[in-house]
């Protein structure tokens, strides 16, 4: 069955469980229905039983009451007792269609004359014993005609007028209720047929209407698998799960669409900033392999200074090529976090940023806090505000950095950032038009708004009072490290 409803589609597999689903609720019903039919009509014969089976006898004395034939016949049976059913005299019996014969108390059967004979249960000798009051079972017998039967039992305990214990039992052919239960069972099974092909078809049916939507959105999921074409949107109509699902997949396609742009852009502006150092390597190369070639050796200082320019050129390449592969790297790939010293890593940091500017100031007030991350991507991004303020500030300015509760902040004195840049800021390549001439990749602000991201932090930029900027981090963590 599993392996069937692999195979099927959807919409065959949809019809195929509403079609069993409607198999097993039809089928159910119509066991329910022939159960209470049946029920009813045993109910109905065994009152007809009872009500054949007549009242206890008349007491000793009593000739002057009216005596039913049903207790002469069986006092007659009691007198001339045989074991096999009695030849019809011809008499006619009168009422309904039965079949009865007397148990004696020692369990033996007495038939009466032209009813037929019953086969004598454990219940039944048990009722002529006078153990139990009555019996009600299904059982056999043999009519007047002499015809095997299946018939309906009714045996109640009686006495003779001078006190003999014996049982009168009363039965009727079951065919009066089997027939009618035989054909129901025909009825019924051939209107679940009915229901179950029709089910069958209306749930196909049912099951294209609701896929159509699916449809759609399979056609365009292989609209854009065939041509790459991400612009591809599904209607949305309604608020359903099939629409919830248009949504997402539209939702789907422009995040994948917005990534692919930017994807195209990074390599778009990687190639332009490696464009820059790359030809002024190759010019600088070119000048050294010509003045060898040539036989004219350049002058030394000229050598030299070409020499610091390949340096110098292949310094930015590979911090640019740092840059690309940090913003590159995926979140999955990110290194376990794990309990950092904040206030150490920007100790460091600041005296990395002394050496890269010698004539600055850089001045440092930092106290303990401990925040979760990992230590070389943090120390960093702290690099990286501390190489900004450097980069920036006049050759004889003061830089400026602050740890304290958490909140680290940067400042400088240079020329500061206009009011309309500071929303482009932390885009990846983009620099001011008064940086552009200096060195750098405009990464590492980048590079910084990702790092405080997946820190739970944030960072801001805004202009410092009297001039320079003010650069504020703010992680989550605390002033003691956690155990």
């Amino acid at each position: 069955m599993r392996r069937l409803m692999t195979r099927l589609p959807l919409r065959g597999r949809l019809a195929l469980l509403t079609a069993l689903a409607v198999a097993v609720a039809v089928a159910a019903c119509a066991t329910v229905s022939w159960f209470l039919v049946r029920g009813q009509l045993y109910r109905e014969l065994d009152g007809r039983l009872h009500a054949m089976s007549g009242g206890p006898p008349p007491a000793q004395g009593g000739e002057h009451m009216p005596v039913r034939r049903e207790w002469r016949d069986a006092q007659t049976a009691l007198v001339m007792c045989s074991p096999t059913p009695l030849p019809d005299m011809g008499r006619a019996f009168s009422g309904p269609y039965a079949i009865q014969q007397v148990v004696r108390s020692d369990g033996q059967p007495c038939t009466i004359e032209g009813r037929g004979g019953l086969t004598v249960t454990d219940a039944d000798a048990r009722v002529a014993a006078g153990e139990r009051p009555s019996a009600l079972h299904n059982g056999e017998g043999v009519d007047s005609q002499g015809q095997k039967v299946r018939v309906r039992i009714l045996t109640v305990a009686r006495q003779t007028g001078d006190g003999t214990q014996y049982a009168l039992s009363t039965a009727i052919p079951l065919d009066e209720a089997e027939g009618p239960l035989g054909n129901l069972a025909l009825l019924l099974v051939a209107v679940s047929a009915a229901g179950v092909l029709l089910s069958a078809g209306a749930g196909l049916m049912i099951a294209r209407t609701s896929l159509r939507p699916v449809d759609r959105l399979t056609d365009a999921a292989e609209h854009i698998a065939r041509t790459e074409d991400l612009d591809t949107r599904i209607p949305e109509h309604g608020h359903d799960e099939i629409a919830r699902l248009s949504q997402a997949f539209n939702t789907m396609t422009r995040a994948l669409a917005a990534s692919r742009d930017r994807q195209q852009q990074l390599i778009a502006d990687a190639g332009h900033e490696l464009r820059t150092p790359l030809t002024s390597l190759r010019t600088n190369i070119d000048l050294l392999l010509r003045s060898q070639d040539s036989g004219r050796e350049l002058p030394p200082d000229t050598r030299r200074r070409l020499l610091a320019s390949v340096k110098a050129q292949m310094v930015e390449l590979s911090s640019l090529v740092g840059d690309l592969l940090e913003l590159a790297r995926p979140a999955e790939g990110q290194p376990a976090r794990e309990t950092v010293a904040l206030h150490e890593a920007v100790e460091r940091a600041v005296e990395r940023a002394r050496l890269r500017g010698p004539g600055l100031t850089v001045e440092m007030d930092v106290s303990p806090w401990f925040v979760q991350g990992d230590p070389g991507q943090l120390e960093r991004a702290v690099v990286n505000l501390l190489d900004n303020a450097v980069k920036f500030s006049p050759p004889s300015g003061r830089v400026r950095v602050r740890l304290d509760g958490g909140e680290l902040t940067v400042r400088d004195e240079g020329p500061g950032i206009a009011p309309e840049d500071l929303p482009h800021v932390f885009e990846r390549f983009w620099r001011s038009p008064s940086a552009r001439s200096l060195p750098g990749s405009g990464l590492g602000l980048s590079i910084v708004a990702r790092v405080v991201g997946e820190g739970g932090g944030r960072v801001t930029l805004e202009p410092a009072g009297g001039g320079g900027t003010l650069v504020r981090v703010v992680l989550p963590g605390g002033p003691v490290r956690p155990d």
